[in-house]
């Protein structure tokens, strides 16, 4: 089985900053690609950042500038600062993690509320 955690979350007034962590454990094959995504209510789930296991960043047009994505392999674990956060960056942030076959693996999300 494999798991994902992610922790972090919480309310922060506008203009502040969060960090998020992921961290994937089990039996999980050699990780490639870890990213975020984020949902808000009523909305679909939308790409927020990814890197890949060399260090290639991804970013949503949305978050540039103001979020950066970083990971740690040998704890399997990716970060999320988000700097500058805005109200309608409220929403839950779910991490994904890809393995070297491409199997994604969800973790249960982590509420992040920005209040103006």
């Amino acid at each position: 089985q494999v798991q994902v955690v992610e922790s972090g979350g919480g309310l922060v007034q506008a203009g502040g900053s969060l960090r998020l962590s992921c961290a994937a454990s089990g039996s999980i094959f050699s990780i490639n690609a870890m990213g975020w995504y984020r949902q808000a209510p009523g909305k679909q789930r939308d790409f927020v950042a990814a890197i890949t296991s060399s260090g290639t960043t991804n970013y949503a047009d949305s978050v540039k500038g103001r979020f950066t994505i970083s990971r740690d392999n040998a704890k399997n674990t990716v970060y999320l600062q988000m700097n500058s956060l805005k109200p309608e960056d409220t929403a839950v942030y779910y991490c994904k993690v890809v393995d070297q076959r491409g199997a994604p693996y969800w973790g249960q999300g982590t509420q992040v509320t920005v209040s103006s």
